[in-house]
């Protein structure tokens, strides 16, 4: 008779080994998941930076030229500039509120030359993108809302360029994030960095007046907030904690002070509304003009905060800061196209928590696994972006690009020429004419802080039509005018007759125009 022993070890053995496959097939597929979720992340992070090392967007603006040219002086002169330069106003005040930014640029324009313009664009793009995904996560949104909702806010930001209003929507996302975590956990330490920030962006950028009034509301929102709890309303959403009074009015006044931390001292907060919403930027700046709602990004703006208060409405309860923040910043973005931004990042927070309702205890174990993740993403992102760095034309391709934007071949004719001071110059193209053309001060330029409403309005009527050119003293004066070649300005000197015989064609090409006075008989 055989012996079964062998028999029952073998089915023993397998059914011993079963467990052992079930984790090596858990552990394989929990890889291959963090694996998809790294390269989305990478993906995610670096995309933008990319195509922009590909295309090279950063070079189209005019007013990031002006900025080179201020911070290039600072970099020469060791000092902050208080007047005009670069003007033909050289004693009007000016408070360069965005100095900080200008020294960066200026240094990174030194060591990488040309190329530093979208190097710095493709930073800006890439920090936006993290942000983006860590605003989505602050109300504790799952992994794959947090990359639609980043990825949305990537599509809707209108188009950055390498400019100082990036750190606000940046310090923004940031300050929104600190103010949202604060709330749910009920503890104010993490707003102490709150001061440090405000320090930075009051160098940085002017609308940090924005931050301050997002604290503002959050201030009037956690005050409000005990008052109804003292008198046991039952409105008030759970998810929101109450918060220690004492350390947010410490932080509140800590962050108010800090904005004073900057060469101009408080003297920058009185310019800040002057700069931001101008009467002539209203009149004649199509960024300050209200949505048309014609291009897709700003329908996704709508859905976006109409999904944002439907959210808020869902929830049946009262939280009274992520609705004030809403409704402030949808009134301001609809109102101007330039702010849209503001609208896109308060949204984010409320979506961040309204489309999550609660957690399972396994899936609060795998975001807790995932420290590792987030480190690799944040190595991998920086490999792609340096590498795609490399890919960004040489100095020389991109100077040959901005003769195709800018009147390169314009200004070295006035240079060989050396045709006559003062100039009068096309209002686009003046921050680009501070820093390729320092020898010829400009008539006006993106510095609506430095020239004013008066100066710059008289300007947009000389060339809307509203005042005869020879009359008008800006033109009158002028040694040189520079002017786009389709211009309405630039045809009226070339074919009426009063103007043809007092004003020389002296150079034309496919961009600009140059006229010179005739001489007087």
């Amino acid at each position: 008779m055989a012996n079964p022993q062998p028999v029952c070890q073998a089915h023993d053995l397998s059914a011993h080994d079963w467990p052992s496959r079930r984790v090596i097939i858990i552990m394989h597929r929990e890889l291959l998941r963090s694996g998809a979720r790294l390269l989305l992340l990478t993906l995610l992070f670096s995309a933008s930076a990319v195509y922009e090392a590909t295309h090279v967007s950063a070079l189209s603006t005019s007013e990031v030229w002006v900025h080179l040219r201020a911070g290039t002086w600072i970099l020469q002169n060791h000092s902050i500039p208080r007047t005009g330069l670069f003007s033909q106003y050289p004693n009007l005040p000016w408070n360069d509120s965005s100095w900080g930014y200008e020294v960066l640029l200026a240094a990174a324009y030194k060591v990488l030359g040309l190329r530093a313009l979208p190097i710095l664009l493709m930073g800006f793009k890439t920090a936006l993108a993290v942000v983006a995904f860590l605003l989505a996560r602050a109300g504790r949104a799952n992994f794959w809302i947090a990359i639609f909702l980043s990825t949305v806010a990537q599509y809707v930001i209108p188009g950055l360029q390498p400019l100082p209003y990036v750190f606000s929507i940046l310090f923004f996302a940031v300050e929104l994030q600190l103010l949202v975590r604060s709330r749910q956990t009920g503890k104010a330490r993490n707003l102490f960095w709150l001061p440090v920030l405000f320090v930075l962006w009051a160098n940085l950028h002017i609308q940090f007046v924005a931050g301050l009034l997002l604290l503002g509301l959050f201030v009037i929102a956690v005050l409000l907030e005990k008052i109804l709890r003292e008198r046991r309303v039952n409105w008030l959403s759970e998810r929101v904690l109450p918060l220690d009074l004492k350390q947010i009015g410490m932080v509140s006044a800590l962050s108010l002070l800090g904005t004073f931390a900057n060469p101009y001292t408080i003297y920058l907060l009185p310019s800040a509304f002057k700069v931001l919403y101008s009467p002539v930027g209203f009149e004649h700046f199509t960024g300050m003009s209200a949505m048309s709602f014609r291009r897709p990004q700003e329908f996704g703006i709508m859905l976006l905060v109409m999904m944002a208060f439907l959210a808020l409405g869902r929830r049946r309860s009262l939280e009274l800061f992520e609705l004030m923040t809403l409704v402030a910043a949808t009134v301001v973005a609809f109102r101007i196209e330039r702010d849209g931004w503001l609208a896109v990042l308060p949204a984010m927070a409320v979506l961040s928590g309204g489309l999550q309702f609660g957690r399972t205890e396994s899936e609060s174990l795998q975001n807790g696994g995932r420290s590792w993740e987030r480190c690799w993403a944040a190595a991998l992102t920086v490999a792609v972006v340096v590498i795609a760095s490399t890919l960004v034309p040489d100095s020389n391709a991109l100077r040959n690009r901005i003769s195709s934007i800018f009147p390169v071949k314009a200004c070295d004719y006035i240079l060989e020429n050396r045709l006559p001071q003062p100039l009068f110059n096309a209002y686009p193209w003046g921050g680009f004419l501070t820093w390729y053309l320092p020898q010829y001060p400009v008539v006006v330029d993106s510095r609506i802080e430095l020239y004013g409403n008066d100066i710059l309005g008289a300007y947009f009527d000389v060339i809307g039509g509203k005042h005869l050119l020879e009359s008008d003293p800006m033109v009158a004066h002028a040694g040189t005018l520079l002017l786009e070649r389709q211009s309405a300005m630039a045809k009226a000197l070339t074919n009426l007759p009063a103007l043809s015989s007092r004003y020389r064609l002296a150079y034309s090409d496919d961009l600009a125009s140059v006229f010179v006075p005739r001489p007087t008989q």
